[in-house]
């Protein structure tokens, strides 16, 4: 059974995304003094009162607008109401009722959803604050006053949310689901690809890079198995990050590679490997992350028989340091090789999972060692005694050696190519330890 899901709504700038963080404890959401920062509906799992469920924080709702950014956001907070089953209508105290919290807390009426009415921004403690007595023309019931800088009041609230719960079921984390992280430079089709993956308007698409600036998760189970993708902002070069909200961005999506099992790396075939894209795959080959890149927008590119050859060959030239990770052509637009995206994300993952156990690597090395013996350096050689795994995600090795010094990059690179020609570890990285007699566990 999913967990309850929780949706906080109202228009710009009342302090959702503040209250959001306070909730879950954690600054999940952009909050800034700027409308409009929150675009996507972002999601965070917390609990109250052994009760775990869904939180839901929305882009302020602008129910009377031309901009396309304010529309698509007002869509998105659409959605979340649909999926809700409990909303919280946010409202500020400081600014009283307005025409356009007016407008929105008709739309919940329209919902037939469950509504809890709240008024932020009551900072003191005391005797009530007459102004509060105004948010009853909203027609949602009592309003319970808070303040999402302090908390006074979130247990209040939070009691009122799990009292219209749906009755409480065995509900379970599903160990098996795998954390996908869709990563990349701005308007590459992140976006888009998880949409058409979803079916559903899930992610603002637009034209406009930067459009996502928050890390959004998205869950989906298929015939293929569970996942969460992450669609991450597009990560843009540092000279480039200008304000505040740009740089919580790019760190968002640095957290977004890092609580991941799979990086989806998308490239624009019309661009090839850029200066940013080979920066951007760095940070997932640098956190041990199973990968794979995909090259969109393929459906663009004039072709003959050499073209995709030739693709292959420039991005394994500029992105040498990924050679085990597979590449693969596609079009977010035409669906081309899409559902192919599935069977690569298990294979990845199976791989960089796998165990292998100390005996049979040690043939692997003493076979290698036959082929090509240890380098010498002024008359003395490396001895190398044996090798164990020591954890996966990625698989990481152990080197037992006489000197440290000894063993060359080179040969360390040789003795990774033996491995993964024989156990594959193909779409992750391998993490080798040199330790030499004497070394501290």
């Amino acid at each position: 059974m999913p967990k309850p899901l929780v949706a906080i709504v109202g228009r710009p700038n009342v302090g959702k995304s503040m209250l959001f963080n306070k909730l879950v404890g954690k600054r999940l959401s952009i909050v800034e003094d700027t409308p409009g920062v929150t675009r996507d509906r972002i999601y965070a799992d917390t609990d109250w009162n052994g009760r775990s469920f869904t939180l839901v924080d929305t882009g302020g709702i602008e129910p009377k607008t031309d901009d396309e950014i304010l529309m698509f956001i007002r869509q998105q907070a659409e959605i979340a109401i649909e999926t809700a089953d409990v909303i919280v209508l946010l409202t500020d105290i400081k600014t009283g009722v307005t025409a356009a919290d007016m407008d929105v807390a008709n739309m919940l009426l329209r919902s037939k959803k469950p509504v809890i009415l709240a008024v932020n921004k009551v900072d003191s403690i005391g005797p009530t604050d007459p102004d509060i007595y105004e948010f009853y023309s909203l027609g949602l019931g009592d309003p319970i006053p808070v303040s999402a800088i302090h908390g006074h009041g979130t247990g209040d609230l939070l009691d009122a949310c799990v009292a219209l719960f749906p009755p409480e079921e065995e509900e379970k984390e599903d160990e098996d689901t795998i954390k996908v992280a869709v990563i990349g430079r701005p308007n590459m089709g992140k976006s888009s690809l998880i949409n058409l993956i979803l079916g559903e308007e899930r992610l603002i698409v637009s034209d406009v890079p930067g459009t996502t600036r928050d890390a959004v998760d998205s869950y989906l189970e298929n015939k293929y198995g569970k996942y969460v993708f992450i669609d991450t902002a597009g990560i843009r070069r540092k000279s480039r990050i200008e304000d505040k909200i740009e740089k919580y961005s790019v760190l968002r999506a640095e957290m977004a590679i890092d609580r991941s099992d799979v990086c989806l790396i998308m490239l624009d075939a019309r661009d090839g490997v850029t200066e940013q894209d080979t920066k951007i795959a760095g940070l997932a080959h640098e956190k041990g992350k199973a990968s794979i890149i995909l090259v969109n927008k393929w459906d663009l590119i004039e072709k003959d028989d050499k073209t995709m050859d030739r693709m292959r060959e420039q991005v394994r030239r500029d992105l040498t340091y990924m050679s085990y990770a597979p590449i693969l052509f596609i079009s977010a637009v035409t669906r081309q090789r899409v559902e192919r995206i599935f069977e690569l994300i298990n294979f990845v993952n199976e791989q960089s999972t796998m165990r292998i156990s100390t005996g049979t690597l040690n043939n692997v090395l003493a076979d290698a060692i036959a082929r090509v013996q240890p380098p010498t350096d002024r008359g003395r050689r490396l001895k190398i005694y044996y090798m164990t795994q020591t954890g996966v995600k990625p698989p990481n090795f152990v080197v037992f050696v006489n000197d440290r010094e000894l063993f060359h990059f080179s040969y360390q690179r040789y003795l990774e190519n033996q491995i993964r020609s024989v156990f594959g570890l193909e779409g992750t990285p391998v993490r080798m330890v040199v330790r030499q007699k004497g070394d501290k566990e």
